[in-house]
């Protein structure tokens, strides 16, 4: 589903991203960690191209995203991006924010567009809140809005930037609910995230990063009990400790 090869992303001076290569397999939980500043959200922007990158590759379900044939915005609309702000409209209800894009961008009508919001907030929960506007809701809410939103353009791949990290503690559990519905039902999902318990419930695979640099990957079983990068041992330690 997704590839990177080789890619490579400055900002000034500094290497953000330093020759990462990696495949992501179609329906494959990917959770990726790692210290602040070690590369991990700037990795999971690139894939539809928040951030641009300077050399190496990044395709998605086989096609090279920086080629000239790409439909950039039809690229962003196959990919459900959920941020650590909520980015929800908040003039508009629970409701409208869900029915927007699939109206706009792909073309549903807006009976249709209703039917399948309406379905989606029912799985997080807030079919109840759907008259509701984002102000009214907690941050645990919100997020699972944004989830809803996501899915209401089907797509193919998810991508969640530290979704529970702007979450008060009991708000957490909700949102990390919903997440580990959607990895049931076979959606392939790359995930930055500090919820370790998380990662080693529900990935098929942890990527560690530092630096820019994957240093190491493997099945949860294997990278939380004996992980073989140095970096990544003391990042394990730490995280005990704590």
């Amino acid at each position: 589903m997704i590839t990177f090869d080789q890619v490579n992303k400055w900002f000034d001076d500094y290497h953000a991203l330093v020759g990462v290569t990696e495949t992501i397999s179609r329906g494959e939980v990917v959770v990726i960690c790692g210290p602040s500043g070690s590369g991990k959200s700037t990795l999971i922007r690139t894939i539809n191209r928040l951030e641009p990158i300077q050399s190496g590759r990044i395709l998605v379900d086989g096609q090279d995203i920086h080629g000239r044939a790409l439909d950039l915005n039809r690229h962003r609309a196959g990919i459900g991006f959920v941020f650590q702000q909520f980015n929800l409209f908040p003039h508009l209800s629970v409701l409208e924010n869900c029915t927007l894009a699939p109206q706009r961008l792909r073309g549903l009508s807006r009976p249709a567009a209703r039917e399948l919001a309406a379905a989606l907030l029912d799985r997080v929960g807030l079919a109840h809140k759907a008259r509701a506007y984002p102000s009214e809701l907690s941050g645990g809410q919100q997020q699972r809005v944004a989830i809803a939103r996501a899915l209401a353009m089907e797509p193919p791949v998810m991508l969640f930037d530290e979704p529970t990290s702007a979450l008060d503690p009991e708000m957490v559990g909700e949102v990390l609910q919903v997440m580990r519905s959607l990895a049931r039902d076979g959606m392939t999902m790359v995930c930055v995230t500090h919820e370790m318990g998380f990662a080693r419930e529900v990935a098929d695979r942890v990527l560690f990063m530092d630096q820019g640099r994957i240093l190491e990957q493997g099945k949860p079983e294997a990278f939380f009990h004996a992980p073989r990068h140095p970096r990544a041992q003391q990042f394990l330690s730490d995280i005990r400790r704590h």
